[in-house]
């Protein structure tokens, strides 16, 4: 059987560039750091360095085992600090991101600080970043838990979503345009208006959920001549410059001049999703599990 002590000496050897300079840190002699991992490449029937008196190369299966067994070693780390921590309470910081169009409501708000109260060793770190980016983030370890609008198109094997509510849509106007005096508004009726807000060929979220919408009722959104995916748009459409297909949360955030008018009698719905790993460290697990219940 392979032990963690090979793994720990196959990455040591990589990382220093010699066997020598590697037992000098392990603290063993270097003919026992060079049976350990020869017994190594002998349990996987291949070898992972080629060797002279002075030096190594990897070879493939080695390059391979050195960059799988370095995230393995880091991620039995993570884990080893994260079970230290909920044994003391649960200590540590959580780094969330929400989209644009995932603002903290009430709602949200309020699921936070009812999550933060039950684990009172959490310190939350809060930022912002577009939904579909949220994905990888959490996939490559830099965010630990996402707020963001679906669809999202790519998929990452860690990463799971669950889906936490639903808000209805509405199409945000100019308080000059035509359209603001109307109790509502029906999707196909939009196919002559500039949208400030289309879909980028590679991503999901908002503007891709309307855009097939849009398809449905035999039109693409006609784009204005001034975009934007933040929260900015709201301020372009302010100005006149166009309309958008909008979560209802975004009320709350608008600008004066901004009406919000019901599309499609309210049937028309997005959907908020939360990203985790699927194994994540017990603190992150423990504290989105407490959030989606609180969002359910």
């Amino acid at each position: 059987m392979i032990s963690l002590k090979q793994f720990k000496y196959f990455i040591e050897i990589v990382d220093a560039g010699s066997y020598s300079r590697a037992a000098e840190k392990l603290y063993i002699a270097q003919s026992a750091l060079s049976r350990q991992i020869k017994e190594l490449e002998d349990e996987l029937q291949t070898p992972l360095l080629t060797r002279d008196a002075r030096q190594f190369e990897l070879t493939p299966a080695g390059q391979l085992f050195y960059e799988r067994g370095k995230r393995i070693l880091e991620d039995i780390d993570d884990t080893l600090l994260q079970a230290r921590h909920v044994g003391k309470g649960a200590q540590g910081v959580i780094r969330l991101q929400h989209s644009s169009s995932v603002i903290l409501t009430p709602r949200i708000s309020n699921a936070l600080s009812a999550a933060l109260d039950q684990h009172p060793g959490v310190t939350l770190e809060v930022s912002m970043l577009p939904s579909e980016n949220q994905t990888l983030e959490i996939e490559e370890g830099r965010m630990d838990i996402g707020l963001l609008r679906l669809p999202t198109l790519r998929r990452h094997p860690h990463i799971q979503v669950r889906e936490i509510g639903s808000e209805q849509l509405m199409v945000a106007v100019a308080g000059n345009s035509p359209l603001a005096a109307r109790d509502n508004v029906e999707l196909a009726e939009l196919s002559e208006q500039a949208f400030i807000s289309i879909p980028h060929k590679d991503r999901g979220g908002l503007s891709y959920l309307v855009a097939n919408l849009c398809l449905e009722q035999g039109f693409f959104p006609k784009p204005a001549r001034a975009l934007s995916r933040k929260s900015s748009q709201l301020n372009l459409i302010e100005a006149g410059l166009g309309i958008a297909i909008v979560p209802e949360c975004m009320r709350l955030t608008a600008p004066a001049g901004v009406h919000f008018i019901p599309l499609a009698r309210g049937t028309l719905q997005t959907s908020v999703g939360l990203a985790t790993r699927r194994e994540a460290d017990p603190l992150v697990s423990a504290f989105a599990d407490t959030l989606a219940s609180r969002l359910a």
